[in-house]
């Protein structure tokens, strides 16, 4: 039977299958073309990382309830083990912003002959058409400005509300001036980051997505496609890739403690991030 050559029919884009490209092509071919489930884990301790990971998806849980209307107090009670209580003790403390909430608010546009989807952690629509972007995060480090700067999540989460927000604004598209996003750090409650959008930026960030999206067409439509999809060629981040023995870079999974020691970002994995694709 011939590999696949293409996208799935249907396929949304959202900025996790789009990191995954910008990331390492190859990865991207394996879980969203081939669709290859590789039976390893991102980083070690594995047990612990799962766990890990599962308690940030309950936290997200939480978030949800609480801006729904559930009492904090009622919530607290689920937040049963120390990581997970000194969480939501932060977050409770995080006060409820002003104007219309929208907790899990999902939104697509078209893109090329695609189309770009994201679900937002929050959303806040305020008199005169402002509007902000939340999103929690329970990394276990505080990641730098630059380093988020450049994800993905930073440049489609403004974009994408600034293209399909016109629900949010009256019927009219929103200003990007009118667009901030604010990541918060369940961790480093006091110390959140916020990133302004502009006219500018989202037209940069228009031809940036539009071009990722043109190259992988061009990828993976080619009629021979072997090779088509590159290996990143920083190896060094292999051994935080579920991939690492299928494409022979590593069988031994990194620990994630030394990463954390290093404080260097370009080996940070981003929980939420792995979250969001193993859902």
């Amino acid at each position: 039977m011939p590999a696949k050559t293409l996208l799935p029919d249907g396929f949304v884009f959202s900025q996790s299958s789009l990191q995954d490209f910008v990331d390492c092509p190859r990865r991207f071919e394996l879980r969203y073309l081939l669709q290859v489930a590789w039976p390893a884990v991102p980083g070690e301790p594995a047990l612990e990382n799962e766990r890990f990971m599962e308690r940030g998806a309950f936290f997200h849980r939480l978030a949800h309830q609480r801006w729904l209307g559930v009492p904090a107090g009622r919530l607290q009670a689920l937040a049963q083990d120390q990581e997970l209580s000194r969480w939501w003790d932060n977050f409770t403390s995080f006060p409820a912003p002003a104007g219309r909430l929208l907790p899990e608010a999902s939104l697509s546009t078209p893109l090329g002959e695609r189309r770009l989807m994201a679900k937002f952690d929050l959303l806040v629509a305020r008199p005169g058409g402002e509007l902000t972007i939340y999103d929690w995060k329970t990394s276990r480090r505080r990641p730098r400005r630059d380093w988020l700067r450049q994800r993905l999540q930073t440049r489609v989460y403004p974009f994408l509300l600034a293209c399909a927000g016109s629900g949010l604004n009256g019927g009219d598209p929103p200003e990007p001036e009118a667009i901030e996003m604010t990541y918060w750090f369940a961790d480093f409650p006091d110390e959140p980051e916020q990133f302004c959008y502009s006219t500018t930026q989202f037209r940069e960030d228009q031809a940036y997505l539009e071009g990722l999206l043109a190259r992988i067409a061009v990828m993976g439509g080619a009629p021979d496609r072997a090779g088509s999809f590159p290996l990143t060629d920083h190896s060094e981040r292999c051994a935080f890739c579920v991939y690492r023995s299928l494409c022979a870079r590593g069988e031994t999974a990194g620990q994630t403690s030394e990463q954390e020691e290093a404080g260097d970002d370009d080996f940070f994995i981003d929980f939420d991030q792995v979250v969001e694709i193993s859902l």
